[in-house]
């Protein structure tokens, strides 16, 4: 008797450790998102307003981002920290104005220091905002998406500006898990009519999919060879 209720435990802790290792297997080969859904708020915001306005203005060299208005986040959107005076606004990303199908849209780590010009101040950054107001409001990418979609339709957002541009040049910046900071570079907003040879080999050019509810935006990266302080970048 005992042997055979011997027998029945090693059968059921052999069946307990293939199921395991085969739900390992089907992990590793399946992994699920590392950011599934949006953090508690604090993790998104910085305590230090005065850090996050040093970060918004290592976006771009000191001659455009040192008159430019600064934006810091609070938690009910992006709010004016500092009045400028060149027409160019300085920001700090988080991770829900990257494309919809990056792995990566809630990662509350993500610090993207951008300076866009006038006309990017107009037509770009609105979108930036509504994106943000529905994240805080705790909508899904799904939602937001559906969100942007809609504001375009009811023209609650400007159409693009010609010569819409944003520097992109923090040494301090943090853009994805496996990049860090990246490099240095321009992004240029165009019509989706436009063809700049983006991704073409040895073409400095990337294209930049951001846009993907209907807003008819491509986004064209150029790296530059200086971060924002002036010391060199490395090589793309």
């Amino acid at each position: 008797m005992k042997q055979g209720a011997g027998r029945l435990t090693f059968y059921v802790m052999l069946g307990m450790l293939l199921a395991i290792a085969a739900a390992e297997s089907s992990s590793a080969q399946n992994p699920p998102p590392a950011y599934p859904s949006m953090a508690p708020l604090s993790q998104y915001l910085m305590g230090d307003r005065y850090a996050e306005i040093a970060l918004a203005r290592s976006a771009a060299p000191k001659a455009i981002s040192g008159e430019a208005t600064i934006l810091v986040l609070s938690p009910h959107g992006y709010v004016t920290a500092v009045e400028g005076k060149n027409g160019f606004v300085c920001m700090v990303d988080r991770s829900w104005s990257a494309q919809f199908d990056f792995p990566e849209f809630w990662n509350p780590r993500l610090r993207g220091p951008t300076c866009f010009n006038p006309q990017a101040a107009r037509s770009i950054l609105p979108i930036t905002k509504k994106r943000t107001e529905l994240a805080l409001a705790g909508q899904s990418r799904n939602q937001i998406m559906e969100g942007i979609k809609t504001a375009l339709v009811s023209k609650q957002l400007p159409p693009l500006e010609p010569g819409a541009m944003c520097y992109m040049m923090s040494k301090q910046a943090y853009l994805n898990d496996s990049a860090g900071h990246w490099m240095p570079h321009l992004m240029f907003y165009t019509s989706v009519k436009a063809d700049w040879g983006a991704d073409l080999p040895g073409s400095p050019v990337v294209l930049n999919p951001q846009f993907q509810a209907g807003e008819k935006i491509n986004v064209f990266m150029v790296p530059a060879s200086k971060w924002s302080d002036g010391t060199p970048a490395p090589a793309m």
